[in-house]
């Protein structure tokens, strides 16, 4: 899967992560801002502590209930200011906004397994499905899936999407949209 959504949510249904390849960048992780040795930092647990420290009431299931009269601190003291695990630098999080982005070796692995997967279906019979992607980053997932089927007789393209569902005319007689919610639409079709 290619998502350019950082919201973790193909993670949290259980996706198997060495599957997904999040080019945009992932809300689960801070990124060190050491430009010698960028890395990547799971932030699950800091967000746990800063969510108590706020004033959030943990759940034993794990959520957080809004405390008696939103009474929320709104602040975080200093010891929970994120941090670089291994120097103690600044860390921000992972979200591809400037030519800052850390594209560790994480990101790396991912990209080029994502690549390497395309390549090999090269002339093969092929369903390149895009789900709720729009026109905010199209060049990602959108034009890619355009220019693969385009160039592979064999490949169909079919987009799911509420507002964007649409195709080229070089690739109309294998395309398929569907305007309507995604998830709703899968559901339908099991």
């Amino acid at each position: 899967v290619i998502t350019t959504n950082a919201d973790r949510c193909f993670q949290n249904t259980g996706f198997d992560p060495e599957r997904l390849f999040c080019s945009q960048g992932d809300y689960g992780l801070f990124e060190s801002s050491a430009e010698e040795d960028p890395k990547t930092f799971e932030n699950r647990e800091w967000v746990m502590e800063a969510m108590e420290a706020q004033g959030f009431i943990r759940q034993d299931d794990g959520t957080f209930e809004v405390p008696e009269l939103s009474r929320l601190k709104m602040e975080l003291p200093d010891e929970l200011i994120p941090k670089n695990p291994e120097d103690g630098t600044g860390v921000i999080i992972n979200l591809r906004v400037d030519d800052s982005f850390v594209e560790d070796e994480k990101w790396k692995k991912a990209s080029a397994a994502c690549a390497d997967f395309l390549k090999a279906q090269e002339g093969r019979r092929v369903l390149f499905l895009e789900a709720g992607v729009g026109m905010n980053t199209p060049v990602i997932i959108k034009y890619p899936f355009w220019a693969l089927t385009q160039a592979n007789p064999n490949a169909m393209y079919a987009c799911l999407n509420t507002n964007q569902a649409f195709f080229p005319e070089q690739i109309r007689e294998r395309s398929l949209c569907i305007a309507g919610d995604c998830a709703e639409t899968i559901r339908a079709l099991r």
